[in-house]
């Protein structure tokens, strides 16, 4: 079984037009399969314990690796909408919205928790400057294969 993930970056400024755009492919971290491993193996965990549904953004622009733990520079994290969109894609919809996550951003996180815990994937892209009146709408797609 294989992981793959890609991600769409859409930056709104205060009148609801779109300022800025970005697709990028990810890193499946090694915490990562390894969530997934320990998820499958576990039948009887509550589903809550495996739920990777917080996207979070940040200021690091170093490439990314299997090996990343964490985003470089945080500014943000938040709750997710959680989507199946087909039978092998697990999609996460996540708003930044006016005064969150203000910032060059350049990198961003799939998480289990509001803070620290499990990254699942972690992606970079060319900076996206958002203003503290901008709204920063990120989906993530994980297809397992």
């Amino acid at each position: 079984m294989k992981l793959k993930g890609h991600w769409y970056i859409s930056l709104y400024g205060p009148d609801g037009n779109l300022k800025d755009y970005r697709e990028g492919n990810n890193v499946i971290t090694d915490d990562g399969t390894s969530f997934v491993a320990a998820f499958l193996n576990s039948a009887a965990a509550a589903a809550s314990t495996f739920t990777m549904n917080y996207v979070a953004v940040g200021t690091d622009s170093t490439a990314e690796a299997s090996t990343d733990t964490d985003l470089g520079g945080e500014l943000a994290r938040v709750l997710a909408t959680m989507s199946n969109v087909a039978g092998s894609i697990y999609r996460l919809t996540a708003s930044f919205l006016s005064g969150t996550g203000t910032g060059a951003i350049t990198e961003f996180g799939v998480f289990d928790s509001s803070s620290a815990g499990t990254m699942l994937s972690r992606d970079t892209e060319d900076v996206i400057n958002k203003g503290a009146n901008d709204d920063l709408i990120v989906v993530t797609d994980i297809t397992i294969s």
